[in-house]
């Protein structure tokens, strides 16, 4: 059995991934708050933890995959307004309105980017009761107390005989120091303790009964109560983007420790960046892009749409802990390279087998599970596979040779690896490859039309010209093809 390592946060190192229950692996990933249309980056986030969701099935795993929608109590502030009610008001619509406008939205783009849906995914909203509780227990062990309706965490009394900061690395003391005096932090004890449970003002639109007051929940609790209700009080896995790690993932674990007195969470798991032209991504400068932008061409930085696969094959070349840089020269460079992945998998279909092979297929398909068990290693992986299409390629034009078992076996590689694991779809199945491929083999019957008329110059002059954008005309016994150099 082929060992998996994993990049846990929480230790700051890899680690041979071992289950709490043998065979079975509980999985949380944070949603996203959906107040507006969904982020690339966020995208990013949910493409990475598909792409680790697809390959623990794969090892044969049975995988509860929670990943959770915040429809109430996302604060930036404790003195400021949740997003959904900020923008319930700014559009003059229910906060319900909202959330479902924008789920919606959410999922329509993650289908696009060919998303398995998760296991579960509840809503802030569907747990309130629970989360009441939760507070309830954090109260009655003495670690949160009430002021004015509110309730917050006391951070210093936790951290008398606990870690608050064991998986961001920040000293408390530190923190303190260096935070900066906001409004309506006069009710806290010290500036880093967190609401549990917000009075509501009489504007605020969104609002639950609870013993303290009408009021609604703080953005942290949600996630420390629908993890662990439906994942139990200790699980395999918790995912989520680099930002989130302080103070949402440290205060989650906080939460949890006290109400089930264990920590909560084996592997903790985060996805870093995605800049966009070299710089952070931001609507107030103008430096951003949406996902639906990338498929319709919309955006003024692109210079034409993208098939939202050929953005999942760009998300892939780098590993999920990496910054990764979004631009139209990536996006054309890595359709390039889509395509041409995509058109070795077409051409397997059409290549015969020998009797003898020249090449070790035994070998690419241990490299490619060497990679991916490097801690999901996906760049490694891709240019294992495009060994793989070189020998394809080569296969083709008769220059090395696969017997039937191994042309059988490179073909499970490629389905597996491409397909199954990082997601990829094929041409047919993608509209905007359909299109490439309708018009490609339009303008190869063009030049052959021009070859029959003896218009050498003109069949030359589309080979030549194809040749300059990337795109390699073979002419062969059984006609012409093409593919992505």
């Amino acid at each position: 059995m082929r060992e998996l390592k994993i990049y846990n946060t929480l230790k700051a190192e890899k680690e041979v991934f071992k289950p709490i229950t043998e065979g079975f692996i509980g999985m949380y990933v944070c949603g996203p708050t959906v107040y507006d249309n969904v982020h690339l980056g966020n995208v990013r986030t949910f493409i990475s933890f598909d792409m680790i969701y697809r390959y623990l099935l794969h090892l044969g795993y049975k995988v509860r995959y929670v990943r959770n929608i915040t429809d109430a109590g996302h604060l930036t502030d404790d003195n400021a307004e949740d997003k959904i009610t900020t923008k319930a008001r700014l559009e003059q619509l229910e906060p319900m309105e909202i959330v479902q406008k924008y789920t919606v939205d959410f999922h329509e783009v993650l289908k696009q980017y060919n998303l398995l849906p998760p296991s579960i995914e509840p809503t802030a909203t569907g747990h309130i009761v629970e989360q009441i509780e939760a507070i309830q227990t954090i109260l009655e062990s003495g670690m949160a107390y009430v002021v004015n309706g509110s309730v917050y965490f006391d951070v210093l009394k936790y951290n008398e005989t606990e870690n608050y900061g064991i998986l961001s690395k920040r000293v408390i003391e530190d923190g303190i120091e260096n935070t900066r005096e906001l409004d309506g932090q006069s009710d806290k004890k010290n500036p880093q303790d967190f609401a549990l449970w917000k009075k509501a003002e009489e504007n605020h639109i969104q609002r639950w009964n609870s013993p303290w007051s009408v009021g609604f929940p703080g953005w942290h609790l949600e996630c420390t109560v629908m993890s662990t209700k439906y994942l139990g009080s200790q699980f395999d896995i918790h995912g989520g983007g680099m930002d989130l790690k302080f103070p949402h993932h440290e205060c989650e674990i906080a939460q949890a420790q006290v109400c089930n007195h264990k920590a909560p969470v084996n592997y903790w798991m985060h996805t870093n960046m995605l800049n966009l032209n070299g710089k952070k991504m931001s609507k107030s400068t103008g430096n951003s892009i949406l996902p639906s932008e990338i498929y319709t061409g919309t955006n003024p930085l692109l210079s034409k749409a993208y098939s939202p696969i050929v953005s999942r094959f760009f998300m892939m070349q780098a590993h999920y802990s990496s910054i990764l840089d979004l631009s139209d020269s990536a996006l054309l460079s890595a359709e390039k390279g889509f395509l041409k992945l995509m058109n070795a998998m077409e051409t397997l279909d059409d290549i015969s087998a020998s009797d003898t092979s020249t090449y070790d297929v035994n070998a690419l398909q241990e490299k490619c599970y060497t990679a991916m068990n490097d801690d999901f290693n996906t760049p490694i992986l891709i240019a294992h596979l495009f060994d793989g299409v070189r020998i394809i390629n080569s296969v083709k034009d008769g220059k090395e040779s696969l017997n039937t078992s191994d042309l059988e076996q490179l073909k499970t590689i490629f389905n597996t690896f491409v397909t199954d694991i990082l997601g990829f779809i094929s041409h047919k199945e993608s509209s905007g490859n359909d299109l490439t491929n309708e018009v490609m083999e339009l303008v190869l019957q063009l030049r052959g039309n021009a070859k029959k008329s003896k218009d050498f110059d003109t069949a030359d002059l589309i080979r030549d010209e194809l040749n300059k954008v990337g795109i390699q005309i073979k002419d062969g016994r059984e006609g012409s093809s093409w593919e992505v150099k």
